[in-house]
């Protein structure tokens, strides 16, 4: 056993193990069916899902490794990807973009074919925000004529979830899928199920979510799991924190700039704007 420790009750659904345990395993595949259907707002009812493998080549040997977190299609042949992705990425759009081309050349059988396509979801549960001013958590991309703003193809979509941004208490929620986000980004914290989440689907969900319950192999899988994702959100605390340090030491820097720059106009000599700011002369030259 590792030695990071466990005081939580449920899982954390931000942990590799959790979301894939929850999410990605046949046992557990009406968790994924309910979630998709309450994502989906009705839109149509999926009642079966397949799981596919989660791990793609190219269909050249030149071509990059693609690896999943849970890649499913539909009774109706439809494709869904879903992603948990627990810190910002540079390019995580365009990666976006590259792991649906795998759902869509799958599509491909040998010998003739009209190119008829199903459709392909894309879905990503972020635990990080888009570098925007919007402050919806839920966004739905299609393929749009920029000029008319109508979708030009329904068949590949693309839905992010910004998690962060969804801050609803257990007394607002209203729909299966308020209940989700809610369960998705309050899991680890949680002692016991909500009174408001009595659908069956959660008692199952929090059924397979408890630590206690797991053996030794899945306690240890967790663990080493959790481990690895306390450790990245350091990580990106850290960083933030220096760059946060950064960004007042430069609006700092910028103050005292300013501030020499206004004497050397009024025509204090150099040794006064040095004694009084700290900066070198060559500095104050510079202005």
């Amino acid at each position: 056993m590792c030695s990071e420790g466990i005081y939580e009750r449920y899982v954390n659904f931000y942990t590799d193990f959790a979301f894939k345990k929850l999410f990605g395993t046949e046992v557990n595949k009406d968790l994924l069916i309910s979630f998709l259907n309450a994502l989906l707002h009705g839109r149509e009812e999926i009642r079966e899902i397949t799981y596919l493998n989660t791990e793609h080549l190219g269909t050249q040997e030149y071509d990059r490794r693609a690896v999943f977190d849970v890649y499913c299609k539909n009774e109706k042949g439809e494709y869904f990807l879903v992603e948990m992705q627990k810190g910002e990425q540079q390019f995580f759009k365009d990666r976006s973009i590259y792991y649906s081309t795998f759902a869509i050349r799958e599509q491909a059988p040998r010998g003739e074919w009209n190119y008829g396509l199903k459709g392909i979801y894309t879905i990503g549960i972020l635990n990080f925000c888009f570098e925007n001013a919007d402050p919806s958590y839920y966004h739905e991309v299609k393929l749009l004529d920029t000029k008319t703003k109508e979708v030009f193809y329904d068949k590949l979509t693309f839905i992010y979830l910004e998690m962060p941004k969804f801050t609803k208490t257990e007394a607002e929620l209203e729909t299966l899928f308020d209940k989700w986000l809610y369960v998705i980004r309050n899991l680890a914290s949680l002692m016991e199920r909500p009174r408001t989440l009595q659908e069956k689907v959660f008692q199952h969900l929090f059924d397979a979510a408890e630590i206690a319950k797991f053996d030794k192999k899945e306690r240890y899988e967790y663990e080493e799991s959790l481990k690895a994702y306390r450790d990245l959100f350091s990580v990106i605390e850290t960083a933030e924190l220096r760059g946060e340090k950064r960004g007042e030491e430069r609006g700092e820097k910028r103050g005292i700039l300013s501030v020499a720059r206004n004497l050397k106009q009024e025509g204090m000599p150099i040794a006064g704007i040095m004694k009084v700011t700290g900066l070198s002369e060559e500095e104050i030259q510079q202005l």
